[in-house]
């Protein structure tokens, strides 16, 4: 029976390609212990630091047009706390009027300026606004008003944004009197209120 052709293609039709236990053992190996070994090497690669040269951090970012300081500043900046607190010196000269116009509000209401904001010295166009009065015109710039953004809570206190407004209002042909501290023994610590406390309407 065994020398029947077609028995003899069967029978090597089930037969693998492992016929002796030499096979088995060099199969077991590359299928289960090489890709330890390869696993276990790959990891010691990436673990030492060991680079080709080109793939440091600072190179690679720079093959896409990356500098190292630019990289470092967006971390630093995806990095930072969410809040922060700001300790100011209460005692510290209060920014001139002048000072905090050309600071923060002179691409708006300095010369050119943008549209329909009220420019410097344009008596036309202050004119209908000074009549609601200082309280009011502060109220506007520190919370903001139409397409004027909040200017309150940034880098300069709400009095000094209080003086911003009086030396536009001012050029704009107000007399509203320049704000400034309030005594220490008159006005509690810490109020907000009495830093930008109003200043009387123009006669």
């Amino acid at each position: 029976m065994s020398d029947d052709p077609h028995y003899q293609a069967t029978e090597d039709a089930h037969t693998g390609p492992i016929k002796n236990p030499k096979q088995l053992l060099l199969a077991v190996f590359f299928s289960f212990i090489a890709p330890i070994f390869i696993i276990f090497g790959l990891v010691a690669y990436v673990v030492s630091g060991t680079r080709p040269s080109g793939t440091e951090q600072g190179e690679g970012m720079a093959l896409y047009g990356v500098s190292k300081d630019t990289r470092d500043r967006d971390v630093a900046e995806r990095l930072k706390k969410v809040g922060s607190i700001e300790i100011r010196d209460a005692n510290r000269p209060l920014a001139t009027g002048e000072a905090v116009f050309k600071a923060q509000c002179v691409a708006c209401h300095g010369a050119p300026g943008i549209p329909g904001a009220p420019h410097q010295g344009d008596v036309g166009a202050w004119g209908p606004r000074l009549g609601q009065g200082y309280a009011t015109l502060l109220e506007h710039a520190l919370k903001g008003k139409g397409a004027m953004p909040a200017q309150g809570g940034g880098d300069f206190d709400d009095i000094e944004i209080g003086r911003a407004v009086v030396f536009l209002a001012n050029a704009g042909g107000a007399s509203f009197p320049v704000p400034d501290r309030p005594a220490a023994a008159a006005a509690p610590e810490g109020t907000a209120s009495a830093a930008a406390a109003a200043p009387a309407a123009p006669k």
